[in-house]
């Protein structure tokens, strides 16, 4: 018999002769650490991180953001803590996806509404223009702009989708790549925590996720009272907020 499936949650036994389409339970790996609303257990074997957004034109000194003005260093906040969590998250074989925007370069699916988010006058400098410092096209797919900082690097195994709205789950894969490998709970980091963090986190729990957020993975290059907004709707409607030191500890023995 031979395996075919993504993961040992999501996988049949089939030879030339037969199927077999019971699907084996993945060994519950249990994981409790000090959260907000409430301490707060979740299993690691049904569990993915999704890191939003940590891109060149969001993250990068010479970036889309620092070239209109904007202080990146609150969006690069989430590299380090990053850095020291995925190996832990790795180790225990979760699931990482970047979750990135990577529009067309035709622009062809953008809508008018979303174009005019940071266009607003209409006179470029938006999604497909040409970037002010570097000339590369802001969040194009495969361009410079739409890459992630290199200070975070993907490894084979890891997972990309591209998005093209606020939230990664609105005309994506990112659905049914979950749910492939078997994924009930979803961790959550990148920036802008109250924009692409929050719409992907949202639409994750209304699709029936479990939905936590890594809360010093997390960042914005907004005021601080839209993070403290942030993590009030996480914990009062969302699920929980914990930080990543507090993870890493519960899971490294």
């Amino acid at each position: 018999m031979t395996r075919l499936g993504p993961c040992v949650g999501n996988s049949w036994d089939v030879s030339a002769d037969a199927a077999d389409l019971t699907r084996p339970a993945p060994t519950p790996r249990p994981v409790s650490l000090t959260a907000q609303p409430k301490r707060v257990t979740f299993d690691l074997a049904r569990t993915a991180l999704i890191i939003v957004d940590m891109q060149n034109d969001f993250c990068h000194p010479d970036g889309w953001l620092a070239g209109i003005g904007v202080d990146v260093a609150g969006a690069r906040a989430p590299i380090a803590p990053l850095r020291r969590l995925l190996p832990v998250l790795r180790a225990q074989g979760v699931p990482i996806v970047w979750l990135n925007w990577g529009t067309r370069p035709d622009r062809a699916n953008l809508s008018p509404a979303l174009r005019h988010v940071y266009d607003p006058a209409g006179i470029g400098g938006g999604l497909g223009d040409a970037s002010p410092r570097t000339g590369a096209r802001v969040l194009q797919a495969s361009s410079w702009s739409a890459q992630t900082v290199d200070e975070l690097v993907a490894e084979p195994d890891d997972i990309a989708v591209a998005k093209h709205r606020m939230s990664g789950f609105w005309d994506t894969p990112l659905d049914s790549i979950l749910r492939n490998r078997a994924v009930t709970t979803v961790l959550f980091a990148g920036v802008n925590l109250d924009q692409c963090v929050l719409h992907t986190m949202a639409d994750a729990n209304f699709l029936g996720y479990d939905t936590l957020l890594v809360e010093d993975c997390a960042a914005t290059t907004n005021p601080g009272f839209c993070r403290d907004a942030t993590l009030l709707n996480v914990r009062q409607i969302f699920g929980f907020h914990f930080l990543s030191t507090d993870l890493i500890e519960a899971i490294t023995p």
